[in-house]
């Protein structure tokens, strides 16, 4: 006896993963349904968007840069024309030296054929930038942008609306119906169900990590381009900057915290004397993994996961899910660094 279906695939979440699954399947011709009820502390609501291929720290490339950063802008940009938005906002990243260790770091980088593809010294003249203390130099990070996280959930969720493809509800385990041939939910069945419920998931694996930064005002300092030196710097425009951000693993629940907005405070004065306006303090958690790269696959006859993109989350999106659905829908082998099965007991 055959099952009716109503929907090729539901998805439970619409933070950044269920948001970008959902899109890719869309494109694919899946008939898609997503439950979603936004919960407090989700970090995808207040992700900077940031996308930086280098990881500053090390002055090394992130994993599979190139392979990532493409993919992420072709999807961002594609999402953006099909809802006449702009996601994708490339943005220059400069990397101002604390120490002379670091700057010397950054020069033997250069020479790597990889990493020198991506990274330069910066001795361009920049007015805002000349006026920030820099007495080991800057470089910069030309393939760098920023995604406009907030818009680009917002926008798709309109447009799930809209086809009444999104159902706002929190789904728990007691809820789904588990048969033969797939999934049922109330009145709605696929042949597969993805859990995309970031930090609220239980999921092997995971680590919950909070972040914590802040939204400034800073007349005159005119920035055109994000800054680092132990915070990010990200300029909306206006006199607007977005500064971040922290890391926190214990009492991820908690809340901003007065700790964290000193410590920011003070990181960013220290690069910018300038009156510092906090219009925001904002915070969200992560889901991150302990070996710091997602978690997909099958955990069931009918169910798989995506989850665990942690604080690069923008960038990772969109392959995980062209992975995840080269995985589900053709068969094709999920890649052991980031199957689920890895953390299996």
């Amino acid at each position: 006896m055959s099952t009716a279906f109503t929907h090729d695939v539901i998805i439970i979440g619409q933070g950044l993963a269920g948001t970008v699954l959902s899109a890719t399947l869309q494109q694919r011709g899946k008939r898609v349904l997503v439950f979603d009820a936004p919960l407090a502390g989700r970090a995808s609501e207040v992700a900077a968007g940031l996308v930086n291929p280098v990881a500053l720290r090390r002055t090394v490339l992130t994993w599979r840069a190139s392979e990532m950063l493409a993919i992420a802008g072709a999807f961002y940009r594609d999402l953006g024309l099909r809802y006449d938005e702009l996601f994708w906002h490339p943005l220059p990243l400069v990397a101002i030296f604390p120490t002379a260790q670091e700057a010397g770091i950054w020069q033997l980088r250069i020479s790597d054929p990889e990493t020198g593809r991506f990274i330069r010294m910066d001795t361009t003249s920049d007015q805002a930038l000349d006026g920030l203390p820099q007495p080991y130099g800057r470089g910069i990070i030309d393939r760098c942008a920023w995604v406009d996280v907030r818009a680009m959930l917002a926008g798709h969720r309109a447009h799930l609306s809209a086809r009444d493809e999104l159902i706002e509800l929190r789904v728990g385990s007691s809820e789904i119906e588990r048969t033969e041939h797939g999934v049922r939910i109330g009145e709605h069945a696929a042949p597969l169900l993805v859990h995309c419920g970031g930090p609220f998931d239980a999921v092997p694996g995971l680590v919950q990590v909070k972040g914590e930064g802040l939204t400034v005002r800073i007349p005159g300092l005119h920035l055109a381009k994000a800054v680092h030196r132990g915070v990010f710097v990200l300029p909306m425009g206006d006199d607007i900057y977005r500064v971040g951000a922290t890391f926190a693993w214990d009492e991820v629940w908690s809340g901003p915290t007065e700790g964290a907005r000193h410590l920011l405070l003070d990181r960013l004065q220290r690069l910018v004397d300038r009156e510092v306006e906090v219009l925001d303090h904002w915070c969200g958690v992560r889901p991150a993994s302990k070996d710091r790269r997602p978690i997909l696959g099958r955990i069931g006859a009918h169910e798989a996961v995506f989850n665990g993109l942690g604080s690069r989350g923008v960038v990772l999106a969109p392959w995980c899910a062209q992975h995840l659905c080269d995985h589900l829908m053709d068969g094709a082998a999920i890649d052991p660094e980031v199957s689920v099965a890895r953390f299996a007991d």
